[in-house]
């Protein structure tokens, strides 16, 4: 296990600190067909797992993250040159430009001579849009992209490469045989009142996160119980960690998704179960399993760990 795995698995008992916003992950597709045989629930799963290593595998999908600095009060200059405070990667213009953050403002001023865009548009400097007010302005410079995204009170450059060699030298993910066995129904148990739950995240700090109820349901006889959490896109999200996290899946946790309760009714698709983006990439900043979401078994579905991670 890499040291960030293990420094994410230990983080999961974490005393809760102070709150921060956690990236949405996007989720899987849907309305994909129930299946009801072997064969079914493989062809199923298969196309899933295919359409979710196409996102992965995108020119700005989490495989194509190289960095992520984050900002001081004031004006750093970044670029590949040793005497820049942002030390962008290799490859890189030696002078990129100049950050400046005021509060949770940030502007950006390039070098002479270095032309970026903004949108798809010539940017010759101003204020950038962070992720926090929608949809970030994003700057590009050939196969070089970056945004500003905002996480509590830390303001940080989100720097990725589509010719990164964690994209170019991607070779899937080793996943557990699908299996009707874990597909299970689970009882939703709404909650009385409202309910938000402080979901933590790599960086040590937690988010407030809106837990509509309790998933229940029976392994082997055995009940078990997750509290799913809603992040905006119309299904339950579910960070979990179990035993497999030792030796097979990913230290930290897995995500999985699910539709919302029908006649009070989940389906739990663990063959969806997969790696947060903290399991491809240091610069991720990945929300963790909540308390009480580690299951006392085994869930041998889904995705396995990736590389050494």
């Amino acid at each position: 296990m890499t040291p960030i795995a293990l420094a994410l698995s230990l983080a999961l008992h974490a005393a809760p600190a102070p709150k921060a916003a956690t990236p949405k992950p996007a989720a899987p597709a849907k309305n994909v067909p129930a299946p009801s045989t072997p064969e079914d629930i493989t062809a199923a799963t298969r196309t899933w797992h295919e359409q979710r290593l196409q996102r992965l595998q995108s020119e700005d999908g989490w495989l194509s993250l190289v960095g992520l600095f984050w900002l001081e009060e004031g004006a750093q200059t970044a670029g590949s040159a040793p005497d820049n405070k942002l030390d962008f990667p290799d490859g890189t213009p030696p002078k990129l430009g100049t950050f400046t953050r005021k509060g949770k403002e940030v502007s950006f001023q390039p070098e002479k001579g270095v032309q970026f865009t903004r949108n798809g548009e010539p940017f010759t400097g101003g204020a950038l849009k962070t992720d926090e007010q929608g949809s970030p302005d994003v700057l590009k410079l050939g196969s070089l992209n970056f945004h500003v995204i905002q996480r509590g009170d830390k303001v940080g450059v989100r720097v990725k490469d589509s010719q990164s060699p964690a994209r170019t030298g991607f070779h899937g993910i080793p996943t557990y045989p699908a299996s009707n066995a874990w597909r299970v129904t689970a009882r939703f148990e709404p909650a009385e009142t409202p309910r938000m739950l402080q979901v933590p995240n790599v960086l040590g700090t937690t988010e407030e996160m809106k837990a509509p109820g309790t998933l229940v349901f029976t392994v082997a006889g055995k009940e078990y119980r997750l509290t799913p959490v809603e992040d905006g896109s119309n299904q339950l999200f579910v960070i979990f960690a179990d035993e497999t996290n030792r030796d097979a899946t990913y230290g930290a946790g897995r995500f999985l998704y699910a539709d919302m309760p029908k006649d009070g009714q989940v389906v739990l698709d663990f063959n969806r179960a997969y790696n947060p983006p903290c399991a491809f990439t240091r610069f991720a900043t990945c929300p963790l399993p909540p308390r009480g979401n580690r299951l006392a078994l085994r869930v041998e579905a889904g995705e396995k760990r990736y590389g050494d991670h």
